[in-house]
């Protein structure tokens, strides 16, 4: 009787579907300095950071039971307030899908946009579809990323403890805007949206506004 019942769990087991999840590369950048010191930071408030670009290439795994193996997806920001603080009002978003998805997958990529963003993504005004393309380069830092679709682009570099220094003060002053992140603060050396919906564009380069590192997703 025992030798049945283990044999039934096991067939039980097999057929359930495998745990989801994805892993893979994250980048943000944003309009204000996030390696920074307080004093800075805190003269920016309300100024400047309403910006920012977030982007996800899945390595590998399922997402709402749709396998997201090699897809991309991005999220551009506009918010009320200066990202990072509380905000008086809705942000509103675009979500950039990787061209390379089939619908299932767009569906998927849409819905991880949005969980890993939070309330930053509750407010989507428009939906494009892009390459996508994320790579995180070898340096000595492993601060260097690029990020590039049709409309958006980022591209970061390690930080240097001595030039790129202010006041002397520096740290991570702001959390990453995404869930389920490890992430390093690097420069952004670019850092541009230049497409339509949210009725600004911006180009933002040679700022210490920029994370970039992995991320998982349930």
């Amino acid at each position: 009787m025992k030798r049945c019942l283990s044999a039934a769990l096991a067939l039980i087991a097999c057929a359930l579907p495998a745990s989801a999840g994805v892993t893979g590369k994250y980048v943000e950048a944003r309009t204000c300095d996030i390696w920074t010191g307080p004093c800075y930071a805190n003269a920016e408030v309300n100024l400047t950071g309403k910006n920012a670009v977030l982007g996800w290439r899945i390595d590998k795994g399922t997402f709402d039971n749709v396998k997201l193996d090699g897809l991309g997806v991005v999220a551009v920001i506009a918010a009320s307030d200066t990202l990072g603080i509380e905000q008086n009002g809705k942000a509103k978003a675009i979500l950039i899908v990787d061209s390379r998805a089939d619908a299932k997958q767009r569906e998927a990529l849409i819905k991880l946009a949005k969980k890993q963003g939070g309330d930053l993504t509750a407010n989507v005004v428009a939906v494009r579809t892009s390459k996508v393309e994320l790579d995180i380069c070898p340096c000595e830092e492993n601060g260097c990323a690029t990020l590039t679709t049709g409309e958006a682009k980022i591209r970061t570099r390690c930080l240097n403890a001595v030039h790129d220094k202010v006041c002397g003060n520096e740290s991570a002053f702001y959390p990453p805007l995404a869930k389920g992140v490890k992430v390093r603060p690097a420069l952004a050396a670019e850092h541009e949206f230049t497409g339509r919906g949210l009725g600004e564009k911006w180009n933002d380069a040679g700022r210490r506004g920029a994370y970039l590192g992995t991320f998982e997703a349930q």
